[in-house]
């Protein structure tokens, strides 16, 4: 995980929309910015929902919620649509985000070793610094998490 206090790499990822966002537009506000390594999966179904069900009070926090995995942008689109995500969930097939941010590892499944993306989140402040960086992020409990350290200051 990249290390507290640090600038936050910016990057430019397409939304499900098909919409370019660049980390870097939102300098004057808070960003809870996720990843998840798959659209539709139990895990990061229950991850989205629950940054979808605190959006509100992410916003009442002047904070803006990205998810990104590397999901292709029509695989994103039927993902929000589907579960009504208000917040912009990001394609990243070329690893340009994941990889600047380090949530590219090597993962064990069943005695089979991969590489993929570890669920995984930072909180950056409005200059672009990182506030909180949380690696091995339970899908359940990451919104409510990032919103208590929010509510810290």
């Amino acid at each position: 995980m990249l290390p507290i206090g640090t600038l936050a790499p910016d990057f430019t990822l397409p939304d499900q929309d098909g919409n370019l966002v660049t980390l870097s537009q939102f300098r004057g506000k808070k960003v809870a910015l996720y990843f998840y390594p798959r659209d539709n999966t139990p895990g990061c179904t229950r991850q989205a929902c629950a940054f979808g069900e605190a959006w509100s009070a992410f916003q009442d926090h002047n904070t803006v919620v990205l998810g990104i995995s590397k999901d292709s942008t029509a695989s994103h689109a039927k993902f929000a649509q589907k579960y009504a995500l208000p917040f912009p969930i990001l394609s990243d097939p070329e690893l340009i985000a994941i990889q600047a941010y380090d949530v590219w590892k090597e993962k064990k499944l069943y005695g089979k070793i991969s590489m993929g993306v570890v669920r995984s989140s930072y909180l950056i402040d409005e200059n672009g610094v990182i506030l909180d960086a949380r690696e091995k992020v339970k899908p359940n409990t990451n919104a409510a998490d990032l919103l208590a350290r929010l509510e810290e200051g």
